[in-house]
């Protein structure tokens, strides 16, 4: 009896893309990357190796020649997304039997240096709060609105509450007398978070004068039909006022929280107190803002010294 040949190498690239999206139920963004990557080294096998889709001729010499020819024309960051794409494919050609290894599983890729969080200054942060009661003075916006924006924003840097935690804030959660608030955070972790007096102040005037339900389980952020903000909200809301103060547009509610974290290690906040305040279940989590203090203070000698 005859042996059929192995199915053509674009064949195979099909059926794995309908099994990550039938099966596996990837989404059709993450099918349409993988599929892109696996082109790519398609692509250059056909170019650097004459390849005429023989997978028993892809072997660690090839990827490790593919990984090197990568790295001189894309970021980091891709190399590793295609290579992790280009690994799931040799895995499902693998339990296939298409081929008998997968040689992306000892491939070392070039480490991925962390990105330090982008936050806005403290000098940025007053601009950006204070924007609500300048377009209330010159009579831009409502009443209601200029309280409640300006209410959202205090609280996402008096408190440092994911965009999550904010809009699920009842009126019930929080201790106006102690400028606490009580936030279930991820994984189901309860926390304390102190809310500083501007924003205690501002939600005391807000609950007197815009608020219609304030009772325990009512939602602390409305919108003027009185219904809970949801975090798409918050987002736009943000953005506006980050336009009106000509600050950064890629300014998110969560970069407001890394503000939030970086300002008080700058004055002086003990790092696992920090920690608790953020809701971090690990301390090397909260390190990562103790890198922002030391890039800051390289760039600032690397301006203003002689031999900086």
């Amino acid at each position: 009896m005859a042996v059929e040949d192995p199915p053509p190498a674009d064949i195979l690239l099909e059926r794995y893309i309908d099994f990550i999206s039938l099966e596996r139920r990837l989404s059709a963004y993450t099918a349409r990357n993988y599929r892109h990557a696996i082109m790519e080294f398609y692509a250059w096998l056909r170019k650097e190796r004459s390849w005429h889709g023989e997978f028993t001729e892809i072997d660690g010499r090839a990827v490790r020649d593919y990984l090197i020819e990568s790295q001189r024309i894309r970021s980091r960051r891709t190399v590793h997304n295609h290579v992790s794409a280009l690994r799931s494919f040799f895995r499902f050609l693998l339990r296939r039997n298409d081929v008998s290894y997968n040689p992306f599983n000892d491939l070392i890729l070039p480490k991925l240096g962390k990105p330090l969080p982008k936050y806005l200054t403290e000098t940025q942060m007053r601009q950006l709060l204070d924007g609500p009661m300048l377009l209330l003075e010159n009579e831009s916006i409502e009443p209601f609105e200029a309280w409640r924006d300006r209410l959202v924003m205090e609280l996402l840097y008096g408190g440092g509450f994911r965009v999550s935690e904010l809009v699920s804030l009842n009126h019930g959660m929080i201790d106006l007398k102690r400028g606490i608030a009580r936030v279930r955070g991820k994984g189901g972790r309860d926390r304390i978070c102190p809310i500083g007096k501007v924003a205690s102040a501002c939600l005391e005037k807000f609950r007197r004068e815009f608020a219609v339900g304030t009772g325990f389980d009512d939602p602390l952020l409305v919108d003027q039909d009185h219904r809970r903000l949801n975090v798409r909200r918050v987002q736009l809301l943000l953005k506006k006022h980050l336009a009106l103060a000509e600050l950064p547009m890629d300014m998110s509610p969560h970069k407001i929280r890394h503000s939030y974290a970086t300002h008080l290690l700058d004055n002086g906040a003990d790092l696992r107190m920090v920690q608790d305040l953020l809701g971090h279940s690990s301390l090397s989590t909260t390190q990562i803002y103790t890198h922002v203090g030391v890039a800051r203070l390289k760039d600032a000698h690397r301006k203003a010294h002689p031999r900086g």
